[in-house]
């Protein structure tokens, strides 16, 4: 679905990823690992759009796309979850939801029920401001913000970050649900090991902004990638 070939990005005069060529396949959950500082988010804003890429090819569905801004990105499909959340605070749950679904055609520019079945506590807190829910109840938030766009590739950014265990689980759930539809390919970048192994279908670790590692879960042990993450 996804398919990046020689992807490169800057910041001002710096380079910030050097030739980045990975796949993402629907049905699959695709895990992008590595220390801080190596490129992991800035590869996610490349993709999506928010921050341009400098070369290199991207292409979905077999079709290259040229650099587009972030909406532009939404419009063909790419759903994304930053680090951080980026949940707007003064505006509600269902204001927040509402913002994603401007790059739908105005005939489906509704909130879908499944995404209050996939967080109950969306549809609980509907009518409350972002910025009083828990720091989990803003990361569901910003899952079903995305979610609302219908994305056939959604982008994870440390979605267990700062989360407490019990709501790392049910994003876990969420996370396998999806994939196990086969209707959308993910890309996680994820800190913690215990959860991208069991996430996962396939990992790239990244050093210094490029590929070190491209493996399948399939042909690896827990402990050759955990070898592969702290080199």
């Amino acid at each position: 679905m996804l398919k990046t070939n020689d992807l490169t990005l800057h910041y001002s005069g710096s380079q910030i990823l050097y030739g980045i060529t990975m796949e993402a396949d629907l049905g699959k959950t695709t895990c992008v690992m590595g220390t801080n500082g190596v490129g992991k988010t800035s590869l996610l804003k490349a993709i999506s759009g928010t921050h341009a890429r400098s070369g290199g090819t991207l292409s979905l569905d077999g079709e290259e796309v040229p650099p587009a801004p972030p909406h532009g990105m939404a419009h063909r499909g790419v759903g994304y979850v930053p680090q951080g959340r980026m949940i707007f605070p003064l505006l509600t749950v269902q204001e927040n939801l509402e913002t994603g679904l401007a790059c739908l055609p105005r005939g489906e520019r509704k909130i879908q029920d499944e995404i209050f079945e996939l967080f109950p506590v969306l549809k609980e807190m509907k009518h409350r401001r972002g910025g009083d829910l828990s720091g989990g109840q803003q990361q569901q938030l910003a899952i079903g913000r995305a979610l609302v766009t219908k994305p056939k590739l959604l982008l994870l950014d440390e979605p267990t970050e700062g989360i407490q265990p019990n709501i790392i689980q049910q994003i876990g759930r969420v996370i396998s649900y999806l994939r196990d539809q086969g209707e959308m390919a993910i890309v996680l970048v994820e800190q913690y090991f215990d959860f991208a192994y069991e996430m996962a279908d396939h990992f790239y670790v990244l050093d210094r902004g490029a590929v070190s590692y491209d493996r399948a879960k399939s042909d690896l042990t827990k402990e050759e990638l955990a070898e592969a993450f702290t080199v």
